[in-house]
């Protein structure tokens, strides 16, 4: 027999609602999820909230943007402005693949952080990458 997994979507508070009124008539996880037409894991997701808020925690859901987006470690950033210092004709994959061999063939930034990295130090130039191809 195919075992099927059901999606569920993003809940409303109503249903996040529905779940832990079951479950506090219940004190069935199964029976509350089932009835507010939600998995187990975001039962599991939501109780920590609602234990410490109660149904006001369960009104707003945590951003899904990243905490840091862009942001990369500052030895990184500093050497990617030294490299293009020291070298104002490597492009953004070129840097990228010279950090890679000093961290033993890793990767460890993408040209196109790269790129944001010389864009925030104003060293990148949008013309002159066009002209050379590497945009």
């Amino acid at each position: 027999m195919d075992k099927k997994r059901t999606y569920y979507g993003y809940t409303t508070f109503q249903q996040r609602k529905l779940l832990f009124e079951t479950w506090e008539a219940t004190k069935n996880v199964t029976c509350a999820c089932e009835k507010a037409k939600v998995s187990r894991g975001t039962f599991y997701t939501w109780k920590p909230r609602y234990e410490a808020e109660g149904y006001e925690g369960l009104r707003e859901f945590a951003s899904r943007a990243p905490h840091h987006p862009r942001k990369k470690d500052e030895a990184i950033a500093a050497r990617v402005v030294e490299l293009r210092r020291a070298h104002p004709d490597w492009g953004k994959t070129r840097i990228s693949q010279e950090i890679a061999k000093e961290h033993s063939w890793v990767p460890t930034v993408s040209p196109s952080a790269v790129r944001r990295i010389l864009e925030d130090a104003d060293l990148w130039s949008d013309s002159v990458a066009k002209k050379k191809g590497d945009a």
